[in-house]
Parts: structure tokens; C-alpha cells; sequence
């Protein structure tokens, strides 16, 4: 009798332990009291619910090339990920059918206010991404990392008025404390009452909100400068972005210093902080699975003590 109680004992405390805190097991799952294992499928896109997706936890030996080979960019995309922060850990979503994300973007082939402009920027912060739309046409567009609870980045219509291609943050540094944190094709779009300016610009994309009211898109060049991964850079939307907004083909003599401009593009801010579930997905699901588990091997241990 006492064993039986011992053993059901044993069950209760470890699947507290499975569900209630998933990274103190041997197989962590995202956990939200952990910053370092994120779960991406907790973010809500209003784009995504028309696209199948599953879960995917990466695993020690996984990355995002050699789970998903030449698509890997398109993955990358359609989680507002870059190849830096897609670590083991991390749980990502993974479309059932690879060809529904390879011209993916969530934003309007045509934009009904853009077309009297012949260069116009629209940031969707609930997708978290940008358009660049020339005379109300979609010209191209990529993920963005806006401003995060607290730090918003401001909603509304602005207009470009410098740019500066070698920029840098003088409030914040690099997670290492060893330099100002870079902030590569920079131009300003916005600056508040309190003096604060709001720049696009080069920035690591974690897959959700994460700057301080600026707003990010991809440079893996800045990435392999400043970290040293990844190795063989590939994404390079900051500078495409800011060649077709502020280059040389229509400001000309780009110094890399801070220069103020005059009719720069439009700049319109809509959204707000997209939603996040309050319990991870997968972490959910693993644990429940483990459990299963548990009860399974367990059942059999206490069928032969009787």
C-alpha cells in the first residue's frame, strides 16, 4: 500500500514539474518566464489565419537552412525571424504547404491613399511589416520590428526629412555593452514633442516587437559585423529599402553622415501591438504529451507492484 501511494505521489509531483514548468525538464519548451526560449505561435497575424501552419520546436541540431534547405528565407518571413534568433528552443510556424508563403506579405497589392505619391512607406504594426508602395502600387515589402509595450512606435502620417546611412543609437548599446547599438540605412520619419526621434532602420528581428519605437527590417551584413553571425549574409532589406526611399538616384552625394532632407517619402504608422496568447502552443502541447507518456509508463510500473 505504501508504495502505491509513493508511486502516485511521484506522478503528481513530476506532472506539476511537465506542465507548469517546461524548462526544468530534460526537453524544455517555451516557456514564458523564459526570454531565451521564445514560442512565435503565440503572436497573432490577422494574415496568417487564412494560411496552414503547424508548430515546430527547433531542436539542438536544427536551423532554419537545414530544416527547410533553399526556403528557408521564406520561413524566416513569415515568422518576422532572422536566422540569429532562430535558435534550439524556439518554437516557429511552419506552413503545410511551402508554396502558400513564397509570395507571402500582408499588405495591399493596392493602397488607395499612396497613389498620389510616387514613393510611400505604409508600417503595419499588427503585422508587424512595411510596404513600399510607388503611386499606390506595392513595390515590394518585408517584415518589421516596431516599438514594444511602452516603447509604441507612434501611429500616424509622417514624412521622411534625413537619412543617415552609418547610423548608430546614442541611448542604447549592443547586448555585449561593447558598442552603440548600429542602426545601418537609417532615415528619420518622426520626431515628438520630446525631442525623440523615430528612424527606419537596420535591426536584429526577433519575430516580434522589440525596439524601443524605431522600426527594424533585416540586415544580416550589420549581423555578420557586429556578431559574426550569420556567416554568408543573404537578407539585406535595409539597404534595399533605403536606396529606393532616400538614395542616390534622388538625394545624390550620400556621405554616410546625417543629412537632412527635404520631400522625402511619406511615411503613414497603422496598427497597434499585435495580440499573444497567454498559454504557448507547443510548450502545451509537449507537455501533454509527456505526460501521456508518463501516465502510460507509470500505469505499467504500478500493474506490476500489485
Amino acid at each position: 500500500m505504501l508504495k502505491k501511494i509513493c508511486i502516485v505521489s511521484l506522478l503528481i509531483i513530476f506532472a506539476a514539474i511537465v506542465i507548469h514548468d517546461p524548462k526544468a525538464v530534460s526537453d524544455p519548451g517555451a516557456s514564458p518566464r523564459d526570454p531565451a526560449r521564445e514560442d512565435l505561435t503565440r503572436i497573432a497575424y490577422p494574415s496568417m489565419e487564412k494560411i496552414k501552419w503547424k508548430p515546430y520546436f527547433m531542436k539542438p541540431q536544427d536551423s532554419l537552412e537545414r530544416l527547410f534547405g533553399g526556403d528557408w528565407e521564406y520561413v524566416a518571413r513569415f515568422n518576422r525571424v532572422d536566422r540569429r534568433h532562430a535558435y534550439p528552443g524556439m518554437t516557429i510556424r511552419v506552413p503545410v504547404d511551402m508554396n502558400e508563403i513564397r509570395a507571402y506579405t500582408p499588405m495591399p497589392a493596392f493602397y488607395q491613399p499612396a497613389k498620389r505619391y510616387d514613393k510611400y512607406i505604409l508600417v503595419d504594426i499588427t503585422e508587424q511589416w512595411l510596404g513600399a508602395y510607388e503611386n499606390g502600387t506595392l513595390k515590394f515589402s518585408m517584415p518589421a520590428a516596431s516599438g514594444t509595450m511602452g516603447h509604441e512606435t507612434p501611429t500616424g502620417v509622417f514624412r521622411v526629412d534625413a537619412r543617415h546611412r552609418e547610423h548608430t543609437s546614442s541611448l542604447y548599446k549592443t547586448e555585449d555593452e561593447q558598442a552603440q547599438y548600429p542602426m545601418d540605412y537609417a532615415f528619420r520619419f518622426h520626431v515628438g514633442k520630446d525631442n525623440v526621434a523615430y528612424w527606419i532602420h537596420a535591426r536584429d528581428l526577433p519575430g516580434k516587437p522589440a525596439s524601443h519605437g524605431c522600426i527594424g527590417v533585416y540586415d544580416e551584413s550589420m549581423q555578420n559585423r557586429m556578431y559574426g553571425i550569420p556567416r554568408q549574409p543573404v537578407l539585406q532589406d535595409s539597404r534595399k529599402l533605403y536606396d529606393w526611399a532616400v538614395g542616390e538616384n534622388d538625394y545624390e552625394g550620400d556621405s554616410g553622415e546625417l543629412e537632412l532632407l527635404e520631400n522625402g517619402p511619406i511615411v503613414e504608422v497603422i496598427g497597434s501591438i499585435p495580440g499573444c496568447s497567454a498559454t504557448p502552443f507547443e510548450s502545451f502541447t509537449a507537455s501533454s504529451n509527456r505526460f501521456k507518456e508518463l501516465i502510460t509508463g507509470l500505469r505499467g510500473l504500478f500493474s506490476n507492484s500489485i
